[in-house]
């Protein structure tokens, strides 16, 4: 049976809409899964006319429900109203609030099991905020209404590599004091299983980057490698996990030792981030550590080229396809569990009948 996937149309004004609407007209799509778009129609049907001419007859098949929902048709559940503002390239309240209504349309009926995975079109995180939103990110906002207090990790993958975070959307000047033992401890818990069971890798090698310069150089320029991160990663170890650093991060990168690993975890947003994105601007922005599946693609609004049919939809596809994935995976993992053969072991005794020895003229 096809994953009905849920869509936030994310911020109006940027290019959400624009990579939603390129990801949709291929046919592949709706085959593979039953795709429903938490907007508006009239809204989709503005952006639609910034771009070619095939898009412009898009159909939508509007409904109230994901329970309505029909296969091989793009599906819609209207979240704001038509008269919403459009300003391509603009932060504006009204699209902030457009994009909350989307995700909050779209989260309850997760939470309902209506629908079997999220996918997030960026959003502005500071126009969003609201007194139902005052979050840094989608990640705080679904690890705060699934999750309550249990760690969530961000997590960028793509074909090159994946690289998970200690503090997604933290202030650098605020950095040093989110890194402790057991930040760590429960970050590498959830990558490791993530990497497990949705990622189906066995016994996954963990890279850990270091948090200052050249690893802190023995404590010259920094000691959180010899009394955070390295205690960290032996506690780690003796929990089974295979975690390995602290890595320089410039060098770590430059010499492709990512390659060695299965993950990478960095200490903060930009030490991770960066060097993903320079090295592959099409990965996934994935949510791991929740019962949930939430995938998004990994950039922003990018206002400058809202409108101007210059974004790139392949980030979002991988999305789509991840989030496919990882359900796909989840579910496999749960009927071999369901299905596994037990097998008893019986302790065998045998029995030696001892006769006595008679000694022989």
């Amino acid at each position: 049976m096809k994953p009905t996937i849920a869509i936030t149309a994310g911020d109006i004004n940027g290019v959400g809409y624009e990579i939603i609407l390129k990801s949709l007209i291929n046919p592949h799509i709706c085959e593979i899964c039953r795709p429903i778009v938490y907007g508006n129609a009239k809204v989709a049907r503005q952006h639609a006319k910034t771009l070619t001419e095939e898009f412009h007859n898009i159909q939508w098949n509007i409904i109230d429900s994901p329970k309505q929902a029909k296969d091989g048709r793009l599906n819609l559940i209207t979240c704001y109203s038509d008269d919403t503002p459009v300003q391509l390239g603009v932060s504006t309240p009204e699209a902030g609030q457009a994009s909350f209504k989307s995700l909050q349309r779209a989260t309850g009926d997760l939470q309902q099991g209506l629908v079997d995975a999220i996918v997030t079109a960026p959003i502005n995180k500071d126009n969003i905020q609201s007194d139902k939103f005052q979050y840094s990110g989608h990640t705080e906002y679904l690890t705060h209404y699934f999750a309550g207090e249990t760690d969530s990790l961000m997590m960028m993958i793509s074909d090159r590599m994946r690289v998970a975070l200690v503090c997604n959307h933290t202030p650098i000047s605020q950095i040093s004091e989110k890194i402790t033992i057991e930040n760590i401890l429960a970050k590498l818990a959830v990558l490791n299983k993530t990497l497990q069971v949705d990622f189906t890798s066995r016994q996954p090698r963990i890279a850990v980057l270091a948090l200052n310069p050249h690893a802190g150089d023995n404590g010259l320029i920094g000691k959180e490698e010899q009394e955070v991160i390295r205690p960290a990663i032996a506690q780690a170890q003796e929990q089974g996990i295979w975690a390995f650093g602290p890595y320089s991060a410039d060098g770590f990168f430059g010499a492709g030792q990512y390659n060695h690993f299965d993950a990478v975890l960095a200490m903060y947003h930009d030490q991770g981030l960066a060097p993903f994105k320079a090295l592959d601007m099409s990965g996934v922005n994935f949510t791991a550590g929740l019962r949930i599946v939430r995938t998004s693609p990994d950039h922003g609004t990018a206002y400058g080229i809202a409108g101007k049919n210059e974004a790139d939809e392949t980030s979002m596809l991988h999305a789509l396809y991840t989030a496919i994935d990882v359900l796909k995976t989840r579910k496999q993992n749960t009927e071999l569990l369901a299905n596994q053969l037990v097998v008893e072991v019986k302790e065998v005794k045998k029995e030696y009948k001892v006769e006595k020895f008679v000694p022989q003229d």
